[in-house]
């Protein structure tokens, strides 16, 4: 049934695009069962009309029917759950400031009382940044990875990828920020002098010295910095991540050199991670190692970037094939406990149509390494590894990516 109608209104990103809309999910899921009952009402009645006189005596018209009603609820009984799969995860992942969960994202983005400690869930509870001007502008996505486990105590945004797509050509650009850039510049003309990757954790800390919740501040940060407006923002765990992969059956990565990473963290007592060169299809705790590895010989926090960007893309092209429907309901119920975005679920679909036209399109990968960074003297940092931002090569990454629209551009 769900095929048959994934067909009907233009494939299978047509078709999840229209599911993980509350609102429609919600509609559709009541109108199967309802779908479902008089398809059954219809089958019993008609068998009654038409029943030769002895055959139900005879058992052969009632095992039909038997059988007719049992494979209607069973179908439809279905595809009510994977709708209501959607209805529940899409009140979950979208966190925006309308639909559904507006009460939700009141009180969260509410500020804290006298003596209340904020509530660092509510960081990822934020109405779009800014809307694309036109129908044919770049839109720009703020990718976050937080690093977290239940063996640790502190989060980390420890991947931060702007992905932007040109919803004309579909050519891609995804821009790594290494979690050990710090002493960039802040929109106020304030220097911050921690690391990146701490950023929301310092405003959290400092409500006094920023005027937006820690998620603003640093998308409003990293717009500032790369030139260009970021119009929402994705968030997962990376222990979430895991159990995505797993959900859509892993995904498959070339992986051009061996990795042997002695020191790798399991965090649960084992350590080291290796992976040979070539072709692999990873589950979703080898991915989550093959994302997070940095200690392989010559391997650094660039290569790890790199990774990052390409697991993201084999997700994205995966998530877009038709061969995923059968897995949708435990993706989404995954993606539910695990992503939060204030991308507007009503776009979603147009979003996955872009996706799916990724494949025969350009994709700018870029690490915010050298040449657009550096590593300063131990003397100047305490020893510290650190990078700096070279501002000059930032921006012209930036006019090369968005063209006019970076604020760098001088006509």
């Amino acid at each position: 049934m769900l095929i048959v109608a994934a067909q009907a209104v233009g494939g299978i990103g047509q078709l999840a695009g229209l599911l993980i809309s509350p609102s429609s999910a919600l509609t559709i899921a009541i109108l199967v069962v309802l779908l479902g009952v008089w398809r059954e009402i219809a089958v019993i009645d008609s068998a009654i009309a038409i029943r030769p006189r002895g055959a139900w005596r005879r058992g052969r018209s009632l095992v039909v029917v038997i059988l007719v009603t049992f494979i209607i609820t069973v179908t439809h009984l279905w595809a009510g759950y994977v709708a209501w799969a959607f209805y529940d995860a899409g009140t979950r992942i979208f966190v925006g400031a309308e639909g559904p969960d507006a009460g939700a994202v009141a009180a969260a983005t509410a500020s804290p009382g006298p003596g209340e400690t904020p509530d660092p869930d509510s960081d990822y509870v934020a109405a779009p940044f800014a809307t694309p001007p036109t129908p044919v502008a770049r839109i720009n996505v703020l990718l976050t990875g937080v690093d977290s486990a239940e063996t640790r105590s502190h989060a980390l945004t420890d991947t931060l990828i702007v992905a932007s797509i040109d919803p004309v050509t579909h050519d891609v650009a995804l821009i790594s920020f290494p979690r050990d850039i710090s002493d960039f510049p802040l929109t106020d003309g304030r220097t911050f002098t921690g690391k990146i990757n701490g950023f929301m954790t310092w405003v959290r800390n400092h409500p006094k010295d920023f005027k937006d919740k820690p998620l603003v501040e640093l998308v409003r940060e990293l717009s500032f910095l790369v030139g260009a407006p970021i119009h929402y923002y994705a968030a997962v765990d990376l222990a979430g991540f895991r159990k995505l992969i797993d959900a859509a059956g892993g995904v498959t990565v070339t992986v051009d050199k061996a990795i042997n990473d002695p020191v790798y963290d399991w965090l649960d007592g084992r350590h080291g991670f290796k992976l040979s060169a070539g072709t692999h299809t990873l589950n979703g705790e080898d991915a989550l190692a093959y994302v997070r590895s940095r200690f392989t010989a010559g391997d650094s926090d660039f290569g790890r970037a790199r990774r990052q960007q390409q697991v993201l893309l084999a997700l994205a092209r995966k998530m877009a094939t038709p061969e995923m429907l059968t897995s949708i309901p435990q993706v989404v119920d995954v993606a539910g406990d695990t992503l939060r975005t204030n991308f507007p679920s009503d776009r979603v679909s147009e979003m996955l149509t872009l996706v799916q036209g990724i494949e025969g399109a350009s994709v700018t990968q870029v690490v915010l390494g050298a040449p657009y960074s550096y590593h300063p003297p131990n003397s100047e940092t305490n020893g510290i590894y650190t990078l700096r931002l070279k501002m000059d090569k930032l921006a012209e990454l930036s006019i090369k990516v968005f063209g006019s629209e970076s604020a760098y551009y001088k006509p």
